[in-house]
């Protein structure tokens, strides 16, 4: 009979616990953090109920805090099964015995289970949590119930958790404490409004040496050690949480808001140096500019450093807005990738002899940085020098709509201004926009060989697929080239000075100095720096070689001297017919060997072409080839829509979306094709 009542009973038990779980929504409401590389915090958001909550083990806390928090709060946790009846006796006798509450019995079980289901404190809530306790030691083991508690104690204000608490008092993780500070934080839960040490030091301290003396008495701790911790002073200022890289944190919280820990590949340490460059070079700048940078270590693309402005919550300098990915006008940073893709076509070479001289381009001509020409030079010296007619001569062989392409499959989009269709020349000079990130791939690009791929700010996150901008022979001669840059005046790039090898630098500033960017390239790391008014307002006497190139190299002597290798010297192993000088108006620029071969240059197969206007018709486009032997005759799908006795280009409007065959045909049956969709 009795055993009958018994197993009805379990019974009844077992029911109430499954309609009735405890509940455990608060423990799923955490803060979300934002971890660097070595998962110390970088960026902690307050939970949905605005309070600092993170999730805490025993793991994450010292022993020491354990042990005390044991003997001080409920010294039989590890035996008894959610309700210690010793306790219970305890607490009634001493109770009667004052007339008054003086004493408690709640273990920390009971006290887990009033902070997953606060209510008010009455004998009936204290029956509740008693069942709600064995719940808890039914479902759940003694070190899933001292975390609970660990993550959900009250420390005073919206300080919640002990990790929480730690970083915020303290300054340190709960691992670190020592016996002081572990007996403070065993003592604030008790009232932590009350003790707050923040606004009640002599109150907090008083409790702390509570807890060390019942401590002491139950041998957890030496009264020597006793001593030494009263006589440490009592932590009265509440610190904040980390918050770098805000708006790296903020994007990536974003896009996963369900993820409560978020490891990035941000090396912390480096981040904090950077974001310290950025607000002593902010000083120096219009109080309305602002600057953006972004380190990338080059063997995976993994970004060490994202600062998308001095200071997030400086208005003055709209600092709220993320530079990074703001979509500005590169200037002339884009020129190392004319060039190089200039090389892999057999256009030109690094020692070949280009023409800067005043040049009209239809009713355009460009004009130096510093409104002179130089006449001829090599390849090498215009990219060096940054001179704008050379890289426009050099587009325009390439052809800008190649050029807008090939960057769009290596993952990088430019954005054409208001009403402009297609790509021009003016390209080559800033004539369309694109972002820091996207530029900062790019260059990691000349470090891998011509390979770029989207860089990598997750360390869960996969890498993605590469994209061939240029070949290796290209990528090593365009870095070889940059690596003989001049520096900023002010500052020394010897090898044997800075420790380690050359950086690879190049410049540009936009139209109006409305943006100046500096873009470093080494073995190893890939910086890249654009400084500006966010309105776009011109920063007059601001470019890109005064102004973001000194803050580069500060950003490089922060990292470690091991760069990877450079890329070298400029063997001079050219191929004869290159040597000649590259000048307005050449047509068959790379020799007799090149003319003779047919060659569609634009389009070339696979690419997409955004040609249809809103109405869905198509925008012209001009289709352009290179050798053979004249005239050329222009087929799309087969059809011949054009015969040209002397041009190498036609004018060609799509019929609408779709994949489409163009052909070109020369006299001698010759003929080249590529097949390309039309958006």
């Amino acid at each position: 009979m009795a055993a009958a009542g018994a197993a009805a009973l379990l019974g009844a038990a077992l029911a109430l616990d499954r309609l009735f779980p405890p509940p455990l929504d608060r423990l799923a409401d955490l803060s979300v953090i934002v971890t660097d590389r070595r998962g110390q915090p970088l960026r902690v958001f307050t939970n949905a109920a605005g309070a600092w909550r993170l999730p805490a083990t025993v793991e994450d806390v010292s022993p020491l805090f354990v042990e005390l928090l044991l003997a001080y709060e409920d010294r039989r946790f590890e035996s008894h099964a959610g309700v210690d009846p010793l306790a219970v006796l305890r607490a009634t006798a001493q109770n009667l015995g004052a007339g008054r509450v003086v004493s408690g019995a709640s273990t920390i079980t009971m006290q887990v289970a009033r902070l997953l289901e606060p209510r008010p404190r009455t004998f009936t809530a204290k029956l509740i949590e008693a069942a709600r306790a064995a719940q808890l030691e039914w479902r759940f083991s003694k070190r899933d119930i001292l975390g609970m508690y660990l993550t959900l104690a009250p420390y005073g204000g919206n300080i919640e958790g002990i990790r929480a608490a730690s970083l915020m008092l303290l300054g340190k993780p709960p691992v670190e404490l020592d016996a002081a500070e572990a007996a403070l934080l065993v003592s604030l839960p008790q009232s932590p409004s009350r003790l707050r040490p923040d606004r009640y030091p002599e109150r907090a301290q008083a409790a702390r040496d509570k807890v060390l003396d019942r401590v002491a008495e139950a041998s957890a701790l030496s009264p020597k050690a006793v001593a030494e911790a009263k006589s440490l002073p009592v932590p009265s200022v509440r610190l904040s949480l980390p918050a770098s890289a805000p708006h790296l944190a903020d994007r990536l919280r974003s896009a996963d808001p369900g993820r409560a820990v978020i490891a990035t590949t941000i090396d912390g340490t480096l981040q904090q140096a950077v974001e310290a460059l950025g607000r002593r070079a902010a000083e120096t700048l219009n109080p309305q500019a602002g600057l953006a940078v972004l380190v990338v270590d080059n063997r995976d693309r993994s970004v060490l450093a994202y600062l998308g402005s001095p200071n997030a919550l400086d208005e003055t300098r709209q600092g709220p807005i993320d530079m990074v990915r703001a979509v500005r006008s590169p200037g002339s940073a884009l020129k190392p990738f004319i060039y190089g893709l200039g090389f892999d076509d057999g256009i030109i070479h690094p020692l070949t002899q280009i023409a800067d001289v005043s040049t009209r381009f239809g009713d355009w001509a460009p004009r130096n940085f510093d409104r002179s020409f130089t006449g001829d030079l090599t390849v090498m010296e215009a990219l060096q020098r940054s001179l704008n007619v050379p890289a426009v001569l050099v587009l325009d062989r390439v052809g800008p709509l190649r050029f807008a392409d090939a960057l769009r499959r290596a993952g990088t989009r430019l954005v054409l201004p208001h009403g402009t269709a297609l790509p021009g020349l003016p390209v080559a000079l800033g004539g369309a926009s694109i972002s820091l990130w996207g530029m900062t791939a790019l260059y990691s690009g000349l470090a891998r060989d011509g390979l770029v791929a989207p860089l990598r700010t997750r360390t869960d996150e996969p890498g993605g697929a590469e994209h061939r901008l240029l070949s290796a022979t290209a990528a090593q001669q365009v870095r070889a080239i940059l690596e003989g840059s001049p520096p900023p005046p002010g500052v020394v790039q010897a090898q044997e000075l800075r420790g380690s090898g050359p950086v690879a630098l190049k410049t540009g500033t936009s139209y109006g100095f409305r943006d100046a960017w500096a873009f470093g390239v080494t073995g190893r790391y890939t910086v890249g720096v654009w400084v500006g008014r966010p309105d776009g307002t011109p920063s007059p006497d601001h470019y890109g070689r005064n102004t973001a190139a000194p803050l580069l190299f500060e950003v490089f002597d922060r990292l470690p001297a091991d760069r990877g290798r450079p890329a070298g010297p400029v063997r001079n192993e050219t191929p004869p017919e290159l040597l000649r000088r590259l000048r307005p108006g050449d047509v068959e620029i790379a020799g007799p060997r090149q003319a003779d071969r047919l060659r569609l240059t634009f389009p070339v197969s696979d690419m997409v072409l955004e040609a249809l206007g809103p109405d869905g018709k198509g925008e012209p486009m001009t289709l352009t080839a290179t050798g053979g032997r004249r005239p050329l005759s222009w087929l799309i799908d087969g059809r011949r829509i054009a015969h040209s006795p002397i041009a190498r280009e036609v004018v060609w409007r799509p019929d609408g979306p779709g994949l489409v065959r163009v052909t070109v045909l020369d006299a001698d049956g010759h003929s080249d094709s590529a097949t390309v969709e039309i958006r």
